[in-house]
């Protein structure tokens, strides 16, 4: 009889180290495992108690780059750090419904996806110093039947750091970034609607800018209370039309803070009864709101926190660190000081080889190829590069950085990080040849009987040349592409099916 309860106390142990085992191996158990996480989840609640933390917001990017998730007690911050939370799997598409009444992606009886904070985001909200936000990565239930536990590859920013990570294992360079993130700051009429731009069209002008200065110093204190070292801006050529730049950094990160900075103007805009407009193009016959995306590939470097006037570190040291330092590896490598090193070339080559399916993220909206055809702008239209040639889809805007152009405000920047890493990869591996730069003018160049291919020049077309690409179309994994073309189709089909004010003004009384 003991020996018979002796075996069976050593089967329960196994099993019980089996199951363990088996958890261990999965995604979602290994990530919360990673060595140094612990130390990472007891950091963030002595910050919860320095700050007085009484509320998280736990969120997450949707395909669009919509800002989702849970609000969650800071009193159950170690639980949720381990186990997470659950929200259904269609929060990655918005609970978006298409055309014909289906949910996108995933309906009713998906199962819930588990989302585990990354704790070093976690920061105070600089408007409401009560609660916080971390940004967490996505992954299947525990529970399910088929691999559970796996990543989801629907949760774009979660793939976006295996993707870097990836990157940065094979060819021991990190991916740096800085965005240009055009918006527009609108009057609210009395309807709710927009009421004309907060200030004048006037690009570059002092006094216009002067004018947004209770906005834009309003943003760019909560900016540095959440991270973001601010470092230039300037009044565009659409009404209420601002720029303001943070010094770039790690693709990941700089995606968090464009997220963040979003999330700010919104804020803003509440405190002042105003729209944060970041649709591409609300105005014909002024330029539209681009997202200009400078990258570059770096080797080595170190991280320095920045403290940004904060005595007190209001969030994660993470939250304030930037990487800085290392070897540029797109800097020229002859005595030509325009030309790009060998590398550069290479990722020039993969990003002109690729521009098509790239458009389809970086111009991902109807509205975004407003921004194309309305002429004389400086928008993008051709699948060229050249130096300073702002006529072209790509240009090299200083020794060792591009600048990718054909990249509007409502990006999602964790999908066009991705999309670029693959571009990089594809341009590296297959020695990509981009061509001659192209110095003049395109529209002059084509008078002179230049063959130009153009970009894209409707959502349609952009979604085409996606779905013929498989490297670009790598950068989204299994359900992420899914999702991502039957939201966009969806959208383009939509609109195809709408009758619009042009239609009114141009056909309703035609005939006699």
């Amino acid at each position: 009889m003991a020996r018979k309860k002796a075996a069976k106390k050593k089967t329960t142990k196994k099993t019980a180290r089996s199951r363990s085992a088996g958890r261990e191996s999965t995604d979602l158990e290994a990530y919360v495992s990673t060595r140094g996480r612990v130390e990472q989840v007891r950091r963030v609640r002595e910050k919860i108690k320095e700050l007085g933390i009484t509320y998280i917001y736990y969120q997450f990017i949707s395909v669009t780059g919509r800002i989702v998730g849970k609000g969650i007690p800071a009193d159950h911050w170690e639980r949720t750090a381990e186990r997470g939370f659950q929200l259904v799997y269609g929060s990655t598409a918005n609970l978006f419904v298409d055309r014909y009444g289906d949910y996108i992606g995933y309906g009713p009886e998906a199962m819930e996806l588990v989302g585990i904070p990354d704790p070093e985001t976690f920061c105070q909200l600089a408007w409401d110093k009560r609660v916080a936000r971390v940004f967490c990565v996505c992954f299947r239930n525990r529970e399910e039947r088929e691999n559970p536990g796996q990543a989801l590859t629907s949760d774009c920013r979660g793939n976006l750091k295996r993707f870097h990570q990836q990157f940065q294992d094979k060819y021991k360079m990190d991916f740096r970034v800085g965005t240009e993130p055009e918006m527009m700051w609108l009057k609210r009429g009395e309807d709710g609607k927009p009421d004309g731009g907060f200030s004048n069209p006037y690009c570059y002008h002092i006094d216009q800018f002067e004018s947004l200065r209770p906005v834009f110093l309003k943003v760019i204190e909560y900016c540095y209370a959440m991270g973001l070292d601010m470092i230039q801006g300037d009044h565009e050529d659409a009404p209420g039309q601002l720029e303001l730049n943070w010094t770039f950094d790690d693709v990941v990160r700089n995606a968090d803070r464009l997220s963040t900075y979003r999330q700010i103007c919104a804020q803003v805009a509440r405190e002042n009864n105003l729209i944060a407009c970041f649709m591409t193009k609300p105005f014909m016959g002024v330029s539209a709101s681009g997202c200009h995306t400078n990258v570059s590939l770096w080797k080595g470097g170190g991280e320095a926190i920045n403290r940004l006037h904060n005595k007190v570190l209001p969030g994660m040291d993470e939250v304030f660190t930037y990487r800085t330092g290392g070897e540029n590896t797109f800097m020229p490598d002859t005595d030509d000081m325009q030309m790009p090193g060998k590398v550069g070339l290479q990722c020039v080559g993969g990003i002109v080889n690729h521009l098509g399916a790239l458009t389809a993220i970086g111009c991902s909206t109807v509205n975004s190829y407003r921004r194309l055809w309305d002429v004389g702008f400086w928008a993008p239209v051709f699948a060229d590069w050249g130096y300073q040639n702002r006529t072209t889809g790509l240009r090299i805007s200083a020794p060792g950085r591009f600048e990718y152009r054909a990249v509007d405000s409502m990006v999602n920047p964790y999908l066009m990080g991705s999309a670029l890493l693959k571009a990089f990869e594809d341009g590296i591996d297959n020695n990509i040849d981009p061509g001659q730069p192209e110095n003049r003018n395109i529209y002059q160049a084509m008078e002179e009987g230049k063959q130009v291919k153009k970009l894209p020049m409707t959502l349609g077309d952009a979604l085409a040349r996606l779905a013929e690409d498989e490297v670009i179309k790598s950068s989204m994994p299994d359900e992420m592409y899914k999702v991502f073309h039957w939201y966009k189709n969806d959208e383009w089909e939509k609109f195809l099916a709408t009758v619009t004010d042009w239609d009114m003004e141009t056909y309703i009384d035609c005939l006699p």
